[in-house]
């Protein structure tokens, strides 16, 4: 009896052991099933967040940045103001990048600047930076389909740095006075830019004395990335000009600017041709003139040929000069001058000048006889 008793307990107790192993296994089963659907651990990423819009005038986020001290990047927007001395690091994303700077890094080969390229990005490097270096700096990808490669005009990526001077308050000039042409069927601008866009700037006239006031109604705006606009120029405008900026310190004179006013029309070369005799002796010299008037800053160039071409010297000397026709109408004179000395029978013949500038080309000849 006792040991019949003694066996039912026992099985009583492996029962009771059984089902709280089973019951634990459970627990344990549903515990992976929650962390490691099909018997494999999955960590959940949170989902990405979207790019922001805009930055320096492209589609998407911008991709031009400026690299900080320790590794740190700072995306640039329209505008940036960096300090002159300090040296500019730009990045732009992209295994094929161009660029874009101030025209004035180019126009004197200047060795402070260098950009490099790699798989992922390309860098722009300006050392030692100063308020002439103030402009807009960009970055694009190329795109390329074969051999044929352009700019992704979607992706184009601005800032404009001012590069903050209190001893320049403009953006310095070589030139002492720039010349700005008027024409009435077109803006014109005065480009008295500046280094800090908070200076208060105003326009004036220096004879005789009077400050132009910038606002709608006088059609003259100011934009500091650009100075003063004449939206629709007259032959009132015409004169010596200066710009003054004012921070909180002393204010500032800018280069002084001629403004001429233009009626000349946008065609080819107007050409004329003369020569200094038409009929000449063997052993006289004689100078052929090729003269264009037209557009102020449209420069011209010219070709000759002439009888005795690759087999006798020649002089040809070209020149240019503004001139003053009357009210309204500045134009510019150039002109290429052929001159044969000594005169041989091979001189004889037909000389023809070709004059060509942006808008097309205009070929004149003259007859060169024995007397």
């Amino acid at each position: 009896m006792k040991l019949w008793l003694v066996l039912c307990l026992a099985l009583v107790f492996l029962e009771l052991q059984d089902g709280l192993c089973q019951q634990a296994k459970r627990r344990k089963e549903a515990g992976e099933n929650r962390s490691r659907p099909g018997g494999k651990r999955v960590r959940i990423k949170p989902p990405k967040a979207k790019e922001g819009g805009g930055g320096g005038g492209g589609r998407g986020q911008s991709l031009l940045t400026q690299v900080l001290d320790k590794g740190r990047f700072v995306r640039l927007g329209q505008t940036t103001t960096l300090t002159p001395g300090r040296n500019v690091e730009l990045r732009c994303k992209g295994s094929a990048i161009g660029w874009a700077y101030p025209s004035s890094l180019d126009t004197f080969n200047d060795s402070r600047l260098s950009i490099k390229h790699s798989d992922k990005y390309s860098q722009l490097i300006l050392t030692s930076p100063s308020a002439a270096d103030t402009g807009p700096y960009s970055c694009w990808p190329i795109v390329c389909d074969g051999s044929d490669c352009e700019k992704d005009h979607d992706r184009t990526y601005v800032s404009y740095i001012y590069f903050t001077d209190k001893d320049n308050l403009f953006v310095p000039s070589a030139i002492h006075v720039e010349l700005v042409y008027l024409r009435p069927s077109q803006p014109a601008v005065v480009p008295c830019r500046v280094t800090d866009a908070q200076a208060q700037v105003s326009l004036h006239r220096e004879v005789p004395p009077e400050e132009i006031t910038a606002n709608n109604t006088t059609l003259v705006t100011y934009d500091p990335t650009k100075g003063f606009v004449l939206q629709k120029p007259t032959e009132d405008y015409q004169g010596v000009f200066y710009c003054k900026a004012v921070t909180s310190g002393t204010p500032q004179i800018s280069t002084k600017f001629q403004l001429l006013f233009v009626e000349v029309p946008s065609s080819p070369p107007f050409v004329s041709l003369e020569a200094s005799e038409q009929a000449v002796r063997g052993g006289d010299n004689v100078s052929i003139s090729c003269t264009v008037l037209g557009e102020p800053e449209a420069d011209v160039t010219f070709h000759w040929t002439y009888p005795g071409q690759d087999q006798r010297p020649v002089d040809i000397r070209t020149s240019w000069r503004l001139v003053n026709r009357g009210p309204g109408r500045t134009t510019r004179l150039t002109q290429s001058v052929l001159t044969v000395e000594d005169m041989e029978t091979i001189d004889y013949g037909t000389y023809a000048c070709k004059a060509k500038n942006q808008h097309g080309e205009t070929i004149v000849t003259t007859d060169i006889i024995p007397r």
